[in-house]
């Protein structure tokens, strides 16, 4: 029995089985590579589902978490603490908005964020019946609150109605949009480039007229820039390559490369009307181990300029991945921004990822058919090259 194998048969014996695990234990990483306990090395696309955008094993971010390990990890928020201060600081800065709520996921920042807006308008007009819209084939979590407005019925069906009051628009259909808005409608809620349903960017005209319609009604835009934002799509945050702004958003994955983190930010005019001591609040989320490493990534992203890298480097990328397309009619359409991409396929992904780890890359998929391709934003060319041949030689087996 392998190393591997020891270590699978234990997990299945003892983890609750919510995940269907590929056959791998890894054990470390080193720059776009993990290696498992067998010495397997693998060149990574997936990125820990988006969230290493720096890589594996970066000294400059490990030695700055070490360092707060030797100072202080926890300190609960009751008090400040110095990380917490500057991450918000440098947080707001880089995304124009105007206060910030850590929390220790992506999916509790959506609940902050919904609580939030719930909030502003039972301030404005005290009512229990305010309404969400939603995007159909959207995901933004699995608790109860992120679960209500993710619009894929199967991820829904055993947990009843969940918070209620949520209704469901199309994706890039405005006028679905605005059928559903009435007078109790207090926030629309999206992805700015849908993940887990496929890899879908909004259309600009999309996104500018649900700005437009929230504006007009007094109604919250919510952007979940949580796997495209960080500079995944080539700018710090997806929303700002459409020249509009979200009054509130939430980021994580990427946040913290690595240390579970996430955050919820809004504008002044929301943060005004809304939560306020006693509404939320969080033991762990903004804790000094969490804001240190945020400090970092940030810290990184400027002064390495990583999203003129992403920019600079994705005409490359989409050139070698439509060169798939047009050459292998399995590769029905490539799609995405950024290093978010997606190559939609005519058979089951699964197939894909599985034949590619034998031959030694880590992809992922987003729905039955479509792969996705979220890699570390440190690649270079001949990662993408590596990556393009290895897909090269199973397509031409499809």
């Amino acid at each position: 029995m392998s190393l591997s194998e020891k270590y699978i048969e234990e997990g299945e014996k003892n983890l609750l089985h919510t995940y269907n695990r590929f056959k791998i234990v890894l054990d470390h990483g080193d720059g776009v590579y993990l290696t498992d306990v067998d010495g397997k090395k693998y060149l990574d696309f997936a990125a820990g589902i988006a969230v290493f955008a720096l890589g594996y094993n970066d000294k400059e971010y490990n030695d700055a978490i070490k360092a707060q390990i030797d100072k202080i990890i926890h300190t609960s928020n009751l008090y400040y603490n110095v990380p917490a201060v500057e991450a918000a600081k440098e947080l707001c800065s880089v995304s124009g908005m105007d206060r910030v709520f850590f929390t220790n996921s992506g999916t509790e920042a959506i609940e902050g964020a919904i609580k939030s807006a719930l909030k502003y308008a039972y301030t404005k007009a005290p009512a229990e019946d305010y309404e969400i819209i939603a995007m159909e084939h959207s995901f933004h979590g699995r608790s109860m609150g992120a679960l209500s407005v993710t619009g894929n019925s199967h991820y829904r069906e055993a947990f009843g109605t969940g918070i209620g009051h949520i209704r469901f628009a199309k994706y890039n259909d405005l006028q679905s949009v605005k059928e559903l808005v009435n007078e109790k409608t207090c926030a629309i809620i999206m992805e700015t480039v849908q993940g887990e349903g496929g890899i879908y960017p909004a259309d600009p005209a999309f996104l500018k007229g649900v700005r437009e319609l929230c504006d007009e009604k007094d109604i919250l835009l919510i952007l979940d820039e949580i796997q495209c934002g960080m500079g995944r799509t080539g700018s710090m945050f997806a929303f700002e390559e459409y020249g509009i702004k979200p009054d509130i958003m939430t980021t994580a994955k990427a946040l913290g490369c690595g240390v579970p983190v996430g955050a919820f930010l809004m504008t002044e005019r929301v943060a005004e009307k809304s939560l306020v001591p006693g509404d939320h609040g969080s033991t762990y989320g903004g804790n000094p181990f969490a804001c240190a490493a945020v400090l970092e990534v940030l810290r990184q992203f400027r002064e390495k300029d990583i999203t003129g890298h992403v920019k600079d480097l994705t005409p490359y990328l989409e050139e070698k991945l439509d060169e798939l397309k047009e050459k292998f009619p399995v590769v029905k359409e490539r799609r995405g921004k950024g290093f978010m991409q997606a190559l939609e396929l005519n058979i089951p992904a699964g197939e894909i990822v599985t034949k590619a780890q034998e031959e030694g890359a880590l992809i992922i998929t987003a729905g039955s058919n479509v792969l996705r391709l979220v890699p570390p934003l440190i690649i270079e060319k001949e990662h993408i090259d590596s990556l393009v041949g290895i897909l090269t030689k199973i397509l031409q087996k499809c």
